[in-house]
């Protein structure tokens, strides 16, 4: 029995080895380097959607016009509000939207036309259609208490909010956040005021 002789690559054949080799190394590096960049800006996204700027979809009516159903607005934890601030906040097991009126210690009074008096001066509130005193079943007028915040939906004839003894003032703990821009529909992309 003969044995084969089996020739040896000569060194362009080698070269071209050493070439495949290194470019599949590349390719590898290249890959892993990738897929690690994407996990980790991921999970930088989730971390800074779940513990600062929190992505809510709007659902019912209460915020219309200014929010409508199925909306998807970006909202920022702070509890520095301002009169006319967006607010989302937990009742119960939901996540409701209202509007910012007055903080803690504020005296407010609801005129039978539905304006909003806030310490002795009527609120201009040019982002609600119809004024309405609504659902109101406070005694007023009516003291913040401390540590909770008077919150009201821009649809006042039908909104269920601070002005009814169900829902109240909602305590600090409770607020999540201040909505600041809506991503969703793209045809009202941008600020939320």
């Amino acid at each position: 029995m003969k044995k084969q002789i089996t020739s040896l690559p000569d060194a362009s054949q080698l070269e071209q080895e050493l070439k495949r080799e290194r470019h599949k190394h590349i390719y590898n590096r290249t890959l892993r380097h990738t897929v690690y960049s994407l996990v980790t800006v991921a999970a930088i996204a989730v971390l800074v959607a779940t513990l600062w700027m929190p992505v809510l979809q709007i659902y019912g009516s209460s915020m219309s016009p200014t929010l409508g159903e199925n909306d998807i607005v970006v909202s920022v934890k702070t509890s520095d509000f301002e009169p006319g601030d967006i607010v989302a906040f937990y009742y119960g097991n939901k996540l409701l939207v209202k509007r910012y009126i007055a903080g803690p210690g504020s005296w407010v009074d609801i005129k039978e036309d539905g304006t909003l008096v806030v310490d002795g001066t009527a609120l201009i509130e040019p982002y609600v259609d119809e004024l309405s005193f609504g659902n109101a079943d406070i005694e007023l007028p009516y003291q913040v208490p401390e540590e909770t915040y008077f919150l009201v939906g821009d649809h006042r004839s039908t909104s269920v909010d601070s002005r009814h003894t169900v829902v109240g003032c909602v305590a600090e703990e409770f607020i999540v956040g201040k909505i600041v821009y809506r991503v969703w529909p793209l045809n009202r992309f941008g600020n939320v005021g």
